[in-house]
């Protein structure tokens, strides 16, 4: 198989997301040795979940028939550049390569914040849209503080 039959199929999700109304035209595929192992569509709307973006499902559903939280060898392939969130999940699934189709762009230009979002993301907290307010940081520390002390726990 080839990448233009990969991201075809990431496109067919998003076009069968749109059909069924389960949320905004966006599907992608994870693919490890030349096998789909991951599959999504968006599903924000009707799983009342913001989360619930096409990359994010398909990389749950990735790793939980690999059974592993690292996808260090799939390829991901999705209809359109991932936003801050998914390409946040991207890099904690490790996964090394992404191909999309539409830009962030495009997604704009249709009504989604991705780019927006993008660009609050280089701004100190307190420039952002959403006020971020520092508290309770001595305390939160502790538990810092036991992680790094902890020999036995699982890195990622």
């Amino acid at each position: 198989m080839d990448h233009d039959h990969y991201m075809r199929a990431a496109i067919g999700l998003a076009d069968e997301g749109l059909r069924s109304r389960r949320g905004g035209p966006f599907g992608c595929v994870i693919v490890r040795q030349g096998d789909i192992i991951g599959r999504g569509n968006n599903r924000v709307t009707s799983s009342n979940d913001p989360t619930a973006h096409a990359e994010v499902t398909a990389i749950r559903d990735a790793c939980a028939r690999l059974q592993t939280f690292q996808l260090t060898d799939c390829t991901l392939y999705t209809s359109c550049e991932p936003c801050p969130m998914c390409l946040a999940a991207i890099y904690w699934a490790r996964i090394p390569t992404v191909y999309y189709g539409n830009t962030r762009q495009d997604a704009a230009a249709i009504g989604f914040d991705d780019d927006f979002i993008y660009q609050q993301i280089p701004l100190a907290p307190a420039a952002r849209a959403i006020r971020m307010q520092p508290l309770l940081r001595e305390e939160a520390l502790g538990s810092f503080r036991q992680w790094a002390a902890t020999e036995d726990k699982v890195n990622y």
